[in-house]
């Protein structure tokens, strides 16, 4: 974990701002907006939020559509010293109350459409403000920042303060919170932008989300800490892509992107011809995704590897070969090892558990310090629960994933949470949910169900549409299967492995 010294995040990007009338961002709308717009909305917000009574650490929750403004609401979180914390934009009622409940959140700001039921939600839960910003900038939040002063004295946090808190599931089912510093999102953003050489002539193609890791703290971080520009992209489009990347020099994307991308006939090196380099991640790139993008285009793709805990872990080089099927290297500043199940260093070649330590590794789980130390080694070791060897010349790949989760389209499922809410339909007895190959997302979610002996036996329209009235939409499986039982071992576990081979 960095040390406690000084550091507020927005104070070191600010550091690498060019001068204020140079271009930030340009929307697909047309919209142009600058360092200096940057600067003094960021000053609004963090004006607004201080004179709501908010104090250093307090935590402001955040689900809204991908907009500048939503950028400025997330660097104006980190000039004021409090906590942001981003909320994927399909998440139900449901999950926001428990999201809001677990953060104590001291301010929602939530989709225009979404204000009259999250009011009563956050009235429910005691988060004592509630503001909307549409995907157009407008809401209450717009007006009220209006009239507010576009300058503010940056607080001055320390490195080990949280910057952003992010909820990933768990695989018991109960999300858990990620502590994210300053000091981590700085480290990380900082060993990026130098391992893949941004400069200020750079402009990034940013169609990714804003509420997750890769779009909000990768992307965005390299652009603020390079000082260069971004073609900003509401949401990813393939043509807004295919018109953007002539203007663009770097593009980030999940493996669906990419696969979409090369399913376009207009998809071709002239496209291309002013990029310097592709970067894929959140999900395992496909050998055969890897080889034909860059038979078309004339580009191989850098693949890397994170989680929402630590931020990018490894990467392949920007100088040398990218190797299909492999995320690289370990990135300067972070130390990787590979351990057997006795916590033996695994022998080239062989798998086990990936541990990582360095600056970039989250703070701790949000009040789960007994799952924080269950998770870490006495030498200060993550486990990241993922599986992974590494070859003779250094190159690292992940080979699985011993915590059970799935990735669609570069979204992190874990099937526990989704099994306990198909064995509370009535009329289900148990259920066992995989992922399996998919060529467009990586990998689908299909829902294998036993129905209660002697009883009606539930449909899959009904499994369905019950999930779809409790969790996120990329949650809900593509596929439910009903079957009479759920193969097992000798020991009556059952054995996924059967069910992917069956089903996939």
């Amino acid at each position: 974990m960095p040390d406690s010294g000084p550091l507020n995040l927005y104070a070191t990007y600010s550091e690498h701002f060019p001068s204020p009338d140079s271009l930030l961002l340009e929307t697909d709308a047309g919209e142009v907006f600058t360092y200096g717009d940057a600067e003094r909305e960021s000053a609004r917000v963090a004006n607004f939020l201080q004179g709501l009574g908010l104090q250093r650490g307090d935590r402001v929750s955040v689900q809204v559509e991908k907009s500048p403004q939503a950028l400025w609401l997330f660097l104006g979180t980190l000039r004021a010293g409090m906590v942001f914390h981003p909320l994927n934009t399909g998440y139900t009622e449901e999950e926001l109350h428990f999201f809001l409940s677990d953060a104590e959140s001291s301010l929602l700001v939530c989709d225009t459409a979404n204000e009259v039921h999250l009011q009563a939600l956050c009235d429910a839960v005691g988060t004592p403000h509630v503001y909307t910003l549409g995907a157009r900038g407008a809401g209450t939040l717009s007006q009220a920042l209006n009239r507010l002063s576009t300058a503010f004295a940056t607080v001055d946090t320390v490195a080990s303060d949280i910057a952003a808190l992010v909820y990933s599931s768990g695989t018991t089912g109960t999300p858990k919170g990620i502590m994210l510093s300053h000091g981590n999102l700085a480290a990380n953003a900082s060993t990026l932008v130098n391992y893949w050489a941004f400069t200020q002539d750079d402009c990034l193609l940013h169609a990714l989300p804003i509420f997750h890791v890769h779009g909000l703290f990768v992307a965005i971080g390299c652009v603020l800490m390079s000082g260069c520009r971004m073609r900003w992209l509401s949401r990813f489009s393939v043509q807004e892509v295919l018109g953007s990347l002539p203007q663009s020099t770097v593009m980030m994307g999940v493996p669906t992107y990419y696969t979409r991308l090369l399913a376009e006939a207009a998809f071709d090196a002239q496209v291309c011809a002013g990029m310097r380099l592709f970067i894929s991640g959140s999900a395992p790139l496909l050998p055969d995704t890897f080889s034909a993008f860059e038979a078309r285009s004339g580009h191989t793709i850098l693949e890397r590897y994170g989680m929402t805990e630590t931020g990018m872990n490894t990467s392949n080089p920007l100088q040398g070969e990218r190797r299909a099927g492999t995320v690289g290297f370990p990135l300067p500043g972070v130390d990787v090892r590979i351990c057997a199940e006795d916590g033996a260093p695994c022998a080239v070649g062989a798998v086990g558990d990936l541990q990582v330590r360095g600056e970039n590794v989250f703070v701790g789980y949000w009040n789960l310090p007994e799952k924080t130390a269950e998770d870490f080694s006495p030498d200060g070791f993550f486990s990241t629960g993922d599986q992974a060897s590494v070859d003779e010349e250094g190159y690292i790949a992940i080979v699985g994933r011993s915590k059970d989760m799935v990735i669609s389209g570069g979204l992190n499922i874990y099937p526990r949470e989704i099994e306990l809410l198909i064995n509370n339909i009535p009329g289900i007895d148990e259920s066992a949910v995989i992922g399996v190959p998919d060529p467009d997302f990586g990998e689908a979610l299909v829902a294998v169900v036993v129905c209660n002996e002697g009883e009606a036996e539930v449909s899959p329209e009904e499994v369905i549409k019950a999930l779809r009235e409790r969790v996120a939409g990329f949650k809900v499986p593509k596929t439910v299967r009903i079957v009479e039982e759920l193969p097992r071992n000798a020991m009556g576990k059952v054995q996924k492995a059967e069910l992917r081979s069956l089903y996939s």
